[in-house]
């Protein structure tokens, strides 16, 4: 049974409101900002667990593959995109093996997802090999170097999460995936996960950007031509 199966019917509760719903947006500001997804691009969702990003590449027009290792989490993203247009396929598959040519995508992306990867290198790797020569790779993440991450690190929030059995890259880390072909790269979420709901809003977090670490950190790949 893979690690998310056990919550996967309660996976998408945290970001209807408050500091999950935020952190949700900001999050995807960033991607997106990085990513630029087009209509009728071939994308790749890595670890798209419940569909969140799936769904929102769709919304851009873009053909996606949603791909996870939990069967529980598919089935609810595959329940949520029903009668989306263009439709999503959705395929239980490890990122370590991917089964797809070289060079068939226009774009590989991956959310929150990597904190699950124990090879982050080797995975980079497969997920660089299926992207076609021009196309864009993007993974984010959560960074360990902020208050996000001193939470995701405490021993008393891992003992009752899924966060017990993830790691975590620096963005220095992330970046060293691929020095030659990086374009770009950013962080997010400057809000700690502690702020009340008074504190939650666009003004805070680009006031906090001036001073403290984001949570959430994005990179993104161009294969040469």
């Amino acid at each position: 049974m893979a690690v998310f199966d056990v919550i996967a019917k309660d996976y998408d509760e945290w970001y209807k409101g408050g500091i999950g719903k935020f952190a949700d947006e900001t999050e995807t500001r960033l991607a997106f900002s990085l990513f630029t997804p087009k209509m009728h691009q071939k994308v790749l969702d890595v670890g798209c667990g419940t569909g969140n990003f799936s769904l929102k590449l769709a919304g851009y027009g873009c053909e996606v593959t949603g791909i996870d290792i939990s069967e529980e989490m598919l089935a609810v993203a595959r329940k949520k995109a029903e009668g989306i247009k263009p439709g999503i396929e959705f395929k239980r598959m490890d990122v370590y093996s991917l089964d797809f040519p070289e060079n068939h995508f226009d774009g590989v992306f991956s959310m929150a997802a990597f904190e699950f990867i124990k090879e982050p290198q080797r995975a980079y790797n497969e997920m660089f090999r299926v992207l076609k020569p021009g196309g864009r790779l993007l993974i984010g993440t959560i960074n360990p170097e902020s208050k996000w991450g001193e939470l995701y690190l405490s021993k008393g929030f891992q003992e009752n999460s899924v966060f017990k059995y993830a790691s975590f890259i620096t963005m220095e880390q992330l970046k060293s995936l691929d020095r030659e072909n990086l374009k770009g790269y950013g962080e997010c979420l400057f809000i700690p996960p502690t702020a009340s709901p008074e504190a939650i809003s666009w003004e805070q977090e680009n006031e906090l950007s001036k001073t403290e670490r984001g949570g959430f950190i994005c990179a993104v790949w161009e294969k040469p031509l």
